[in-house]
């Protein structure tokens, strides 16, 4: 009987093959895939098309007849070029008061940066074989959603690493093993 090797190694116990084409593709062929969900502040509308898109959103859920998970990721906010772009405003103006205004915007810029803010995106994913059904999936979920007044992609493969460095790594994003040119 051959004896069973234990990895040291957690990664190894992760049944993630590859993530293709907006897929994680696990070693038993199945295939995790589905829709970002674009955020939307419903607290600003009209009491009657809060309780509408609520309700749409009810109807969407209850259509859904397979298993699927509703997940938010945390992805960190990259304002990097913003700043840059206030800065170079702030140098090319001699406006007294003008200056003092995009300091002020500088400064919150700043303040963002240095308290690690965060976006927070939602994904609704699934698990299937079948890359017709798949796909059948995926318009259905974008129009249904649509149908609610929410706004849905199918995910990519940049957003399915963040999913797993957001549940694998804590939210760090990992960067080892990379090959810079």
């Amino acid at each position: 009987m051959a004896k069973k090797t234990v990895s040291k190694y957690t990664v190894d116990d992760i049944p993630v093959k590859s993530i293709v084409n907006g897929t994680i593709l696990l070693k038993n062929n199945q295939k995790v895939t589905g829709v970002k969900i674009a955020p939307r502040n419903i607290f600003i509308l009209e009491p009657d098309m809060q309780n509408m898109i609520i309700s749409n959103l009810k109807n969407v859920y209850n259509i859904i007849d397979y298993e699927f998970w509703i997940i938010a990721a945390d992805r960190p906010v990259d304002i990097n070029v913003y700043l840059s772009q206030l800065q170079l405003l702030y140098n090319s103006t001699s406006d007294v008061a003008r200056k003092k205004l995009i300091l002020q915007d500088i400064n919150k810029a700043n303040m963002f940066v240095n308290n690690n803010v965060v976006d927070t995106e939602y994904y609704l994913l699934f698990k299937e074989k079948d890359s017709d059904l798949i796909a059948k999936r995926i318009r259905n979920l974008i129009n249904s959603f649509a149908s609610a007044g929410l706004s849905t992609r199918q995910v990519t493969n940049d957003d399915l690493r963040i999913i797993l460095d957001n549940f694998l790594n804590g939210g760090q994003t990992t960067t080892f093993g990379t090959v810079m040119s």
